[in-house]
């Protein structure tokens, strides 16, 4: 199923309030960097903000603000190719680079989403634990079934579905509101956790902080969402779109920044400043109610963490359907992709769960860290080089000194993931029951890695890139000016009109009637007798489900014929989309007319969908009625 825009769905839905107030056309804006944010805050994060807190006490704050500032920079370049370019940093990729590598560069971001959909599922099920109780391991499974709740929130609209996401942003950033107050943290020590400054021992943590803040799926996702918005296309109107977007961004990371110093300053301040070594997200809650001696803590830092993985998991959703479309073209049903991530995160967090215990969470977490790092270049390098392309972005290019800050950003974070992988690896291959195995596995595939990164990196100062460039909506119009002046119009001769014996028969006989006596057509009628019977006999079927629909179609075919149309009847049998695509295409028929039903998502799952299929495998237009 093919697309040409990003999230074709709500591609440009929201419109832009055209008030000469700045405030009210700004609060249009506002809602992609939100989305965005909460990758930012996702229970991977937690783990390092409590671990640097606990040991380090407010020490490596500056830290967590010089990656909010990386961010910032990153996610502003991130919309502004979406904006300018009305492509996506997927979509770019797929542009810019051979096929074979876009292939691999939309791979490694798949292996990537389902690691971070994986910390986001361990995330909730903690969540679910640490307020009701409910074993990780059930947690985990109950996870799985949050696809339809997430869906219908997704439907809904983008503008309900931001507010949603903000609700839940907003609910995590007061359960640490709440959480600050309780703990009661040293202000001198905060402002004195600014001043950069590493205590011995303290690099491995400001490392992990560093490589867990900046997440590559944040970097396709932002520069997709903000195609939502139907800003004017002008340049004076996209300058405008990138001024309220970094303002949306520079609020939304600020916010994500607050949450995660809160974490940071309570376990400071709570453990510490009591001597407390902690490391591990469940380990913090059960010392936080007897620490500031009241179950409101706990409770609200439960709170925030299930609030955290559900929103972290909604955005990953959109973010696996924009890598898929944008890098292959392809477009699958949200439904579908939804449990297709999950299900990949899911199946291994249930085999550790069930061989290692809740023990074995910790380091699920770890591993899908470090595959985000893996992941991270290849998203950072590639925007910087797009946005720095005046053939693609003109007046909107990078300018040296955007190039220079996000150059030695993009190689902060790069080295010091890069450094978390290598580090992590080796600390594999020495507890590995056998160390030559995993060297001959681990080993080749980094230096893979490490070759194609270099590829990506340099390959554009080798050689200029193939940009394509996407038509204007003038050059579109001047050819449709040109083919209606020239009588080209099409003419019809057969024309199929799908028969689905209830209702909507009405509609499509009304077109197909009209548009028959227009063009002097034959009439095709088709049907496809779907019941059990027939999809197992096909056609020897003779039931009575068959006759009742045969006798219908010659009923209704004798009625047309008063009108002097050629009328022709035709039954399939089984499965309907690929019936009425095989008839479609053995008549030779050059129209079809459908019917729609007006069901979707959840009704498409029990009722099946016809539309689609048929509309994508058919090279005939299709005329949809209601």
């Amino acid at each position: 199923m093919e697309s040409s825009v990003s999230l074709s769905e709500v591609h440009r839905t929201v419109p832009i309030n055209q008030s000469p107030n700045a405030l009210k056309r700004l609060l249009a804006f506002l809602g992609p960097a939100y989305l965005v944010s909460v990758g930012y805050m996702d229970p991977g994060n937690w783990a390092t903000d409590i671990q640097g807190g606990a040991q380090f006490g407010y020490s490596l704050l500056w830290v967590l603000l010089m990656s909010n500032l990386m961010a910032v920079l990153l996610q502003t370049l991130s919309a502004r190719l979406g904006i300018v370019t009305g492509r996506d940093l997927a979509q770019s990729c797929r542009d810019n680079y051979p096929r074979p590598l876009a292939i691999i560069l939309w791979l490694l971001c798949e292996i990537a989403i389902a690691a971070c959909d994986l910390a986001e599922l361990l995330g909730t099920a903690i969540g679910l634990n640490l307020l009701f109780g409910i074993p990780l391991i059930w947690g985990v499974l109950i996870t799985a079934f949050d696809t339809i709740i997430l869906l219908t929130i997704q439907n809904l609209g983008m503008r309900k579905f931001e507010a949603f996401i903000i609700t839940l942003v907003f609910t995590i950033g007061l359960c640490f509101v709440i959480e600050l107050f309780l703990a009661g943290p040293s202000i001198p020590g905060i402002i004195g956790g600014f001043s950069p400054s590493l205590p011995d021992g303290a690099l491995l943590v400001a490392i992990g902080i560093i490589g867990a803040t900046v997440m590559p799926h944040n970097l396709y996702l932002h520069s997709a969402l903000v195609q939502t918005r139907a800003f004017d296309t002008s340049t004076e109107g996209k300058k405008k779109a990138c001024k309220y977007n970094f303002i949306d961004s520079v609020i939304a990371l600020n916010g994500a920044f607050f949450v995660n110093a809160a974490i940071l300053i309570m376990a400071a301040a709570v453990f510490y400043e009591n001597g407390k070594m902690v490391a591990e997200i469940e380990e913090a809650h059960a010392l936080l109610t007897p620490l500031l001696g009241t179950t409101i803590a706990g409770t609200a830092f439960a709170l925030a963490l299930l609030a955290a993985g559900q929103s972290s998991t909604l955005t990953g959703t959109l973010a696996g359907q924009i890598v898929m479309e944008g890098f292959l073209n392809f477009k699958m049903r949200p439904v579908l992709r939804r449990i297709l991530t999950r299900m990949i995160a899911i199946v291994p967090a249930v085999i550790t769960l069930l061989q290692t215990g809740e023990k074995g969470t910790m380091d699920l977490l770890i591993i899908s860290q470090v595959i985000l790092s893996l992941q991270l270049p290849f998203a950072i390098i590639p925007l910087i080089h797009f946005t720095s392309n005046k053939k693609s972005m003109g007046t909107f290019a990078n300018k040296t000194w955007v190039k220079i800050l996000a150059w030695i950003s993009a190689a902060i974070i790069v080295g010091l993931n890069i450094n978390l992988v290598i580090e992590t690896v080796s600390e594999w291959i020495a507890n590995a029951s056998n160390p030559m195995i995993m060297s001959m596995v681990t080993i080749p595939f980094a230096t893979g890695m490490g070759i194609l990164l270099l590829y990506v990196t340099f390959q554009p100062f080798l050689k200029s890139r193939k940009v394509i460039e996407h038509p204007s909506w003038q050059s579109v119009m001047d050819k449709v000016r040109s083919s209606i002046t020239d009588e080209s119009a099409p003419q019809y001769s057969t024309i199929a009109a799908a028969i689905a014996h209830d209702d909507t028969d009405v509609a499509v006989l009304h077109n197909a009637v009209a548009l028959a006596r227009k063009h002097n057509a034959s009439l095709v009628l088709l049907h496809v007798v779907e019941g059990a019977v027939g999809t197992v006999y096909g056609q020897s079927t003779y039931d009575a489900e068959t006759r009742s629909d045969e006798e219908y179609l010659m009923a209704v075919s004798n009625e047309l014929q008063q009108f002097s149309i050629s009328v022709s009847v035709h039954l399939g049998y089984g499965n309907v989309p690929k019936e009425i695509v095989r008839m479609v295409n053995e008549l030779h028929c050059d129209l079809l007319i459908m019917g729609g039903h007006g069901h979707k998502g959840i009704k498409d799952l029990i009722f099946g969908a016809t539309i689609s299929p048929v509309r994508h495998e058919v090279t005939i237009p299709v005329l949809i009625v209601q």
